[in-house]
């Protein structure tokens, strides 16, 4: 569970419901049914009307890599694991990685380096790992793509309903008494358009954004690991390389590299 993204959406609906709470304000009136359909079932028809079906039904899996996190690379064991290797490439050649391979657990980097002992020319492997790692760039654009379309259009819906809230109320001016609520009932479906958008939406694609950006440089990591293998590179300089990926909190003490080097981490 990703505690930051379930913290920060009750944060934000705690303090819109508190803040109503404090002004005076009935929690109870923020209920409307007829504005709920035309807000969520409207913003949600447009969203499908804007993408193909696929790509609106997908939505739902990838949406939950922002409540779950998804799935969790280790870019220090994954440094350290390159530094091995670069070491004993170095040592006893390419095909001696040969019994490495299945205890990889990431596919991308298993794939990759299956490709290296195969012989693949550096070129061709580089091309082929940044195709993959492209094609699940494009993927999760898709889905958070969505998200951010719903925030865009889910504010204006809520004006729709506002101002089919007022012609309602328009059509009974001979009753005063029924005025005032009709106009408070009118702009509820805006709050709930307002509120959803901002609260919901755009966070959540915000979210995924990130969690891709995250993704995608782990990927970066590893094609430059490979590269560097193939090349042969020092284990020291196949470390200082891998390392400008991490975070400085993350990277081993200097003059601490190469093959079986201490992986000490400097404070935060």
């Amino acid at each position: 569970m990703d505690l930051a993204t379930v913290l920060g959406i009750a944060l934000a609906f705690g303090g819109i419901i508190g803040g109503n709470i404090v002004e005076g304000g009935n929690p109870a009136a923020l209920l409307n049914i007829p504005g709920l359909l035309i807000v969520i079932v409207g913003t949600l028809g447009a969203a499908i009307a804007s993408q193909s079906l696929a790509n609106f039904l997908g939505v739902p899996k990838a949406l939950m890599t922002a409540f779950f996190a998804g799935k969790q690379h280790d870019s220090v064991q994954t440094v350290e694991l390159f530094v091995t290797m670069s070491d004993k490439a170095r040592r006893e050649g390419l095909l001696a990685l040969e019994g490495d391979v299945d205890r990889i657990d990431d596919t991308f980097t298993r794939k990759g380096v299956q490709l290296m002992i195969d012989g693949t020319d550096p070129e061709l492997l580089r091309e082929i790992m940044e195709i993959d790692a492209g094609s699940m760039k494009h993927r999760h654009e898709r889905s958070f793509s969505v998200l951010e379309f719903m925030g865009g259009i889910a504010p204006t819906i809520g004006v729709l309903g506002a101002v089919m809230g007022l012609m309602t109320v328009m059509q009974h001016l001979n009753e005063p008494d029924k005025i005032g609520p009709g106009i408070a009932t009118a702009f509820v479906a805006t709050f709930y358009g307002v509120a959803s958008a901002n609260v919901l939406f755009l966070p959540l694609a915000t979210k995924m954004k990130n969690n891709s950006k995250h993704e995608q440089q782990y990927l970066e990591l590893v094609i430059e690991g490979l590269m560097s293998i193939q090349a042969g590179d020092n284990p020291r300089i196949v470390r200082e390389k891998l390392e400008g990926f991490l975070v400085p909190a993350q990277r081993s003490s200097r003059g601490e590299g190469g093959a079986g080097g201490s992986s000490r981490r400097e404070a935060a």
